[in-house]
């Protein structure tokens, strides 16, 4: 099952997913679309979030509103990370992200570490993370459908 979340922040409203467990993160790094933006706790365990860019949007300049939500998502879902202020949440696009067969269920690297980006976040924001969890909708995905059907369509 993936968690999928709309940010009203930006408009068009954005898409922002993740995995329900570490299975599932899996799937997601297999599966995520080049463009799309991964974000992660820094050094803590915490959910895998997704952003789904637009196409008017590019990583390096992601409005800093959009930022927050998927900082402020990804810190709500860290068991750890969600306890504690102060804390920074790294992104890069999905493309960057390295996985190899040694590596752990749900652990990554970075083929390059310039392209990963840190924000801070001082403390859990309950509006932000309580607007989107307004927005929460669950759903199966098949995602090698998916991934065939966007080859189709001529996109990468």
């Amino acid at each position: 099952m993936v968690l999928f979340f709309t940010s009203t922040t930006v408009n068009p409203p954005a898409i922002i997913y993740m995995g329900r467990d570490k299975v599932e993160n899996e799937e997601l790094i297999k599966y995520a679309w080049p463009q799309d933006v991964w974000f992660h706790v820094d050094k803590l365990s915490s959910a895998h979030v997704y952003l789904r860019m637009s196409e008017e949007m590019s990583w390096d300049n992601i409005p800093e509103a959009l930022l927050t939500d998927c900082a402020q998502l990804v810190k709500a879902n860290s068991i750890e990370g969600n306890k504690k202020d102060n804390l920074t949440v790294i992104y890069t696009p999905a493309d960057n992200l390295k996985k190899t067969g040694d590596m752990a269920v749900g652990q990554v690297s970075f083929h390059n570490d310039k392209k990963v980006k840190r924000v801070y976040v001082i403390k859990r924001e309950n509006p932000i993370v309580n607007r989107l969890n307004k927005t929460k909708d669950e759903r199966v995905v098949d995602h090698e459908q998916e991934r065939v059907d966007r080859i189709k369509r001529g996109c990468n």
